[in-house]
């Protein structure tokens, strides 16, 4: 009560000032949200959206939890410390020096994530003198989950002020970008720094030395593996589904992020048809593709043939298709607002991705690319589809009046 009480004496104090929006973030992060609705609505809910953010957030530790077992557990597999797991609840995977050697270096990056992007937050809030938005919380959580684990930490704090100040406040802050702040990171990481987000040496810690040398340690993913034209090596596909793999931190654990997709589901804060319709467009390219190799129009000689032979639906077990659909494709406000545009907006964005996916051997993970794609062509998605409406209703209309 002390506490709420000092933190209410200095929003008086400061009230009017351009620290105001700062001390207005601390109360509004540890109580209530600033200024809630009061009259003049037809619905009242008990959510807003702090709370939204949070239950994604909610979603999203499972993934964190076992992307810092997963980290320290692939890098002691590769040293020979510990053998291949043999299943969910092994010991040889949920010990404690996994999760020293995990959260040493994933813990910084969450660090980095939230301590760089709610900066710039609270800078954009003071100058501008608007309330500091919560949007961010997501998006701290979700940058350390994309990036492969030895990402150095200057990079990660260039792509996040580039994310959040090109991303989302040239635009007008939150519910106002037109891109995924989170995958505009991803993005500026991939063109800026290439070397550092794609081949085969990235994707476990210890893979390279302190001037991005490789060592003996190899870090390669199942995509670059069937890039490459070298098969599943020693992935099977449980290791896949449970995500006893190299990978980016949160990415690995489809099993988890099932779980992540049914608690935004049931909680109605991710859309089921976006996630159920980019799942079909990727299983769509993914037949295509099959058949392409049945007909005999791609050999095994082919750069292309490695993930063009891969059966359809484990395209969804490998790579970052399933984290993108849930927790990325979803985002309410880049992504398409109508029922119909949801579906066909989807459906693009999973169908995109295996194509970048095959087409583009020497960086095979296109989730990303597709979907920021996709956010540009939200909004005319949603013109069409209610254009087309509007089209229907005056032709039932002119129906009924002749």
């Amino acid at each position: 009560m002390g506490l709420k009480q000092n933190l209410h004496t200095l929003k008086e104090k400061y009230k009017g000032t351009k620290m105001a929006p700062a001390f207005n973030a601390i109360h509004t992060f540890l109580y209530l949200p600033n200024e809630t609705t009061h009259n003049g609505t037809h619905v009242k809910a008990a959510d807003d959206l702090k709370r939204t953010m949070n239950m994604v957030i909610l979603s999203l530790v499972p993934c964190l939890i076992f992307g810092m077992f997963n980290s320290g557990y692939q890098y002691n597999v590769q040293t020979g410390d510990v053998s291949k797991a043999l299943g969910f609840l092994s010991t040889e995977f949920w010990n404690l020096d996994n999760l020293i050697v995990g959260a040493w270096k994933v813990l910084p990056l969450v660090v980095i994530s939230y301590g760089v992007g709610l900066l710039v937050e609270f800078i954009f809030a003071v100058i501008k003198g608007h309330e500091v938005e919560e949007g961010y919380l997501v998006t701290g959580m979700l940058v350390p989950l994309i990036v492969p684990v030895d990402i150095p930490l200057w990079m990660l704090s260039i792509a996040v002020v580039f994310g959040v100040v090109i991303g989302k406040e040239v635009f007008g802050g939150t519910g106002m970008n037109i891109l995924n702040p989170a995958l505009t990171i991803r993005a500026f990481l991939f063109f800026a720094y290439p070397t550092w987000m794609s081949g085969d040496k990235v994707w476990v810690t210890g893979a390279v030395d302190s001037v991005g040398q490789p060592d003996a340690i190899s870090g390669e993913t199942i995509l670059g593996s069937l890039a490459q034209n070298k098969g599943y090596m020693d992935w099977s596909l449980m290791d896949q589904f449970l995500g006893f793999i190299p990978g980016s931190v949160g990415e690995t654990s489809k099993l988890l992020i099932i779980v992540g997709a049914l608690i935004l589901i049931l909680s109605k804060i991710g859309s089921w048809r976006i996630i159920f319709s980019t799942l079909i467009g990727a299983l769509t390219m993914g037949l295509i593709f099959n058949g392409v190799v049945a007909q005999g129009w791609v050999t095994e000689s082919s750069k292309f043939f490695g993930l063009m032979n891969v059966d359809f639906w484990q395209h969804l077990f490998i790579g970052s298709i399933l984290f993108g659909a849930v927790y990325m494709a979803t985002d309410p406000v880049t992504a398409s607002q109508t029922n119909k545009g949801k579906w066909i907006y989807g459906f693009l964005i999973g169908f995109i991705s295996i194509m970048i996916r095959v087409f583009n051997p020497a960086y095979p993970e296109g989730v990303f690319l597709a979907i920021l794609l996709m956010n540009v062509f939200a909004p005319t998605i949603d013109h069409y589809v209610i254009n087309s409406n509007i089209n229907n209703r005056m032709k039932r209309l002119k129906v009924k009046t002749a």
